[in-house]
């Protein structure tokens, strides 16, 4: 086994003495497929930014390809090969997809002052890197990212990372709000994405789609990481149980904690 592209050593996050991560241990590997689990309020979002660079974490270490690392934002995170996307694909429905796919590092043509944006040639890459994700419907670059159903707009962001060179790919949440056909398309882009020897974490509150595309999974509840294991190793109820079951114990000892306190 090769050392981990990406791995947390006890991360712990607070807000306003609120315990919102407690002692998180994590390890993902290149070409690996990392799944998150946890229901609303396990703490996934507030993991995922600490990640990304979005929050410092209050306690624990990050280390990137075995090196400690330190972000103070999602740029410092980014230059280490970092790269989220969020469930909705963060691309911009008026613009088109060559200029969306290069937002913020277009490729220009021309000298000096006269240097243009190259819109042909960013058209022909974004169309060339997602029809490489398997999306072989997107052939014109300059086709508006809004008429583009959703897998594809997951694809194009998903493009878009991998071609800037993302060593460790954090998605959050990318089949919630789709179909099943296209839920099953964003899975097989994951699979993708492995096959390039990308790391991928993925954060999701749905067994059925971590187990299909996950080699390695951890559960969090309220913020802790109450299971961590291989493909294999659990079956689907057992890990659908264990979500269950963690939420469904902490709600019933707070209600008979408040029925005692009436009593």
């Amino acid at each position: 086994m090769t050392p981990p592209v990406l791995r947390l050593d006890g991360i712990g996050k607070s807000f306003l003495g609120t315990h919102a991560l407690t002692d998180i241990s994590l390890e993902v590997h290149a070409g690996q497929v990392l799944c998150l689990l946890g229901d609303n309020g396990a703490g996934k979002s507030t993991l995922i930014k600490i990640m990304s660079g979005f929050h410092r974490p209050g306690t624990g270490t990050i280390e990137v390809d075995g090196e400690r690392a330190e972000f103070d934002s999602p740029r410092d995170a980014s230059a280490r090969g970092i790269a989220t996307v969020h469930q909705f694909g963060g691309t911009f429905p008026l613009m088109g997809v060559g200029r969306c796919f290069f937002v913020g590092a277009e490729p220009t043509k021309g000298l000096g002052p006269f240097r243009l944006f190259d819109k042909k040639l960013a058209g022909e890459i974004a169309v060339r890197e997602m029809q490489s994700l398997g999306i072989t419907r997107v052939t014109d670059g300059n086709r508006l990212v809004g008429s583009l159903s959703g897998g594809e707009r997951q694809a194009l962001a998903i493009a878009r990372a991998v071609y800037f060179g993302a060593n460790v790919l954090i998605l959050d949440e990318p089949t919630a709000a789709l179909g099943v056909k296209e839920a099953a398309h964003v899975l097989r882009i994951v699979m993708q994405a492995r096959a390039k020897g990308v790391a991928v974490i993925l954060v999701t509150h749905n067994v059925r789609h971590a187990m299909m595309v996950g080699d390695h999974f951890a559960v969090l509840i309220r913020g802790q990481k109450a299971d961590d294991f291989h493909k294999g190793e659990r079956t689907r109820e057992e890990i659908t149980d264990l979500m269950a079951g963690g939420e469904a114990m902490a709600d019933l000892e707070a209600e008979l904690a408040q029925l005692e306190a009436g009593a």
